[in-house]
Formats: C-alpha cells, sequence, structure tokens
C-alpha cells in the first residue's frame, strides 16, 4: 500500500485533506439546514423542485471533495504528475461550483417560503461565502506544492522512460488521456444525476434515457482505458465515436435549457448549476477526443511496455551522478527535458 514518502507528498496530502474536512464540515452544516427548514413541507410545484434539487446539489458536492481525495492518492501513488496539475484545475472547477451555488441556494430558500426563511439564509450565508475562500486558499496552496511535486517526480519519471524524448511524449499524452477519462466520470456522472433529479416527476422517455446513460457512461469510460492499454486501433476508434455520440448529447441539453417552452421550465432550479456542469464536461470531451487520437497514432510504437508496468518506483530519489542511467531503449540525446 502506496505511502507518501517525502515532505512535498505528504504536503500535498495535507492540505487536500484539510480543505475537504473544512467544506465538508461547512456544507454538512448547510445540508442540514437547508433541510430542517423544509418543515413543515413547502407547497407549489416551483418548491417541490428546489426541495428535491438542493439537496442533491449538496450531496453531489461533497461526493466531489471526497473524489477529489481519491484521486489525489491516485496520483500520487502513480507518481501522476499530470494528474495532479488537473487536481489543481479541479479544485478551480469546485471554486466556480461554489459561487454558483451560493446563488441557487439563495433562489430556492426565496422560492421556498417557508416559515424561517430569512432566519435560513442569514444562518447559512456566512457559511456559503467562506466554502469558496477557503477552496481558493486550498487551490493556491496546491498549486505551489503541485510545482515542488513536478519537479521531484521528474528524476523517477525519467528512469522509467529512459531517455527516449520521443517515447517520453507519447507517455505523457497517455498520462493526459487517463487523466481526463477519470475527471470525466465526475462531471459525466455529475451533471445526468442532476438531470435525472430535474425530470424525476416525468416518466417519460428521455427519463429513462437520462437513467441509463449513467451505466452507459461508466462502461465507455472503463473500456476506453482499457482499449488504451491493450492497443486496441478498433476499440478505440468505436470509443471516439461514442465520445462524438456525447458531445452532441451535451450540447442538445445545453441547448434545450434555454429554449423558451413549458418543458425548458422544468430547469430552472438548477440550470445555473447544470449549465457549468455541462460547459466544463464538453470542454473535457473536446480535450478527451483530441488525447484520444493522439493516443491511436502512437499504437504500435513500443509504448505498450511502459503503460503495462505502470507502476512508478516509490522510492524518494533523486539524481545521482555516479550512477548511470538506462540505455537499453536507445542513446541519450544531447539535449533533454524532463516531465
Amino acid at each position: 500500500m502506496y505511502r507518501p514518502n517525502s515532505v512535498w507528498t505528504w504536503a500535498f496530502v495535507g492540505v487536500t485533506c484539510v480543505q475537504t474536512a473544512i467544506v465538508l464540515g461547512f456544507e454538512a452544516y448547510v445540508f442540514a439546514l437547508f433541510q430542517t427548514s423544509l418543515h413543515p413541507p413547502p407547497k407549489g410545484a416551483d418548491a417541490n423542485d428546489y426541495q428535491h434539487t438542493i439537496p442533491t446539489f449538496l450531496t453531489l458536492y461533497i461526493f466531489g471533495f471526497v473524489y477529489e481525495l481519491i484521486l489525489a492518492y491516485d496520483a500520487l501513488r502513480l507518481k501522476n504528475t499530470i494528474q495532479i496539475i488537473g487536481l489543481c484545475l479541479y479544485n478551480l472547477g469546485l471554486l466556480i461550483y461554489a459561487a454558483v451555488q451560493m446563488a441557487e441556494i439563495d433562489d430556492a430558500v426565496k422560492s421556498l417560503g417557508s416559515r424561517g426563511t430569512s432566519t435560513t439564509w442569514s444562518a447559512v450565508k456566512p457559511f456559503l461565502i467562506a466554502i469558496p475562500c477557503v477552496i481558493a486558499v486550498g487551490s493556491i496552496a496546491m498549486s505551489i506544492v503541485a510545482r515542488k511535486i513536478y519537479d521531484e517526480f521528474a528524476w523517477t519519471i525519467y528512469k522509467h522512460i529512459s531517455a527516449d524524448l520521443r517515447m517520453k511524449r507519447r507517455y505523457l499524452t497517455y498520462q493526459i488521456y487517463i487523466a481526463l477519462l477519470k475527471f470525466d466520470f465526475f462531471f459525466f456522472l455529475g451533471f445526468t444525476v442532476q438531470f435525472v433529479v430535474v425530470v424525476v416527476d416525468v416518466k417519460d422517455i428521455e427519463f429513462g434515457l437520462t437513467i441509463a446513460a449513467i451505466p452507459v457512461t461508466i462502461l465507455i469510460l472503463v473500456m476506453a482505458g482499457y482499449f488504451t492499454r491493450k492497443e486496441s486501433l478498433s476499440g478505440m476508434v468505436a470509443t471516439i465515436i461514442l465520445y462524438f455520440g456525447g458531445l452532441a448529447y451535451f450540447l442538445f441539453k445545453l441547448v434545450r435549457m434555454y429554449q423558451k417552452t413549458q418543458r425548458a421550465k422544468r430547469y430552472l432550479p438548477a440550470r445555473k448549476s447544470l449549465t457549468s456542469f455541462a460547459v466544463i464536461t464538453i470542454v473535457l470531451i473536446i480535450l478527451t477526443i483530441i488525447n484520444a487520437t493522439m493516443c491511436a497514432l502512437n499504437f504500435r510504437h513500443g509504448l505498450k511496455p511502459y503503460i503495462a508496468n505502470r507502476k512508478v518506483e516509490s522510492e524518494d530519489e533523486k539524481p545521482n551522478m555516479m550512477e548511470m542511467p538506462n540505455l537499453s531503449h536507445g542513446p541519450v540525446p544531447s539535449r533533454m527535458t524532463i516531465d
């Protein structure tokens, strides 16, 4: 079992854990207070929509931070610097969502119109302001520590891939692609779960398709990683086609939410949150398609053995001038950069 073995890896784990603990504490309080304010149950269609959607958003946000902890451990275990950088960007995404969350809960409290509305908002507002502040400080700290980890892991990555620059670029492309798949999972799932809550009262074909999209999405992401490791060109082509289908799906949902129709009004309680998730997901799908294509072009070029041996040495190693580099994969170029 992996354990952080340097000051900076421990620092990254510490910053992530402290941020998560504080934010989860604040979110749990907001969640409990919001649920308590729903007694007696509010009346009206709009109030009923907010009654379902806001607890879902809060639960999803809590899951987002737990998932960040898992990805942080996974990135350090695999010494994946790309995933560590991605976590810093992911944290910024959670910061944006925290700002959206404040507006969503404000609208929800006003729409519910139950007893103690003003008291509820005044009680949760300081915590809703504090949450993005904590995440902003955490993002800065994570970025500083990530830069140190990037330097620390450089020698380990060099020893794993040797001095072949072309092979290092192929391995870097693979790392980016796998990291994207892991972030895709959260945003795909997050958008779909929120959408299910929005259409939960309408048992039509759209509801069935939305439910079916959850296991299909998970299967596609799992198989995408499998096809890449096995260098299956046909599998990658099929996956890329499915990515384009997913891109069309999210674009359709995004446009539909802003149409001036009676049906589009159902999305109003969740529109801000759904929009933020949809936009981030669309950007991720485009990046995933680009990297999937690059990975497919790198098939049959000698990268498969390095991918099969994905576990990088865990010992804290520094460059040693007395130790000769591994030259079994080719000569050392006259000029070299370390990822």
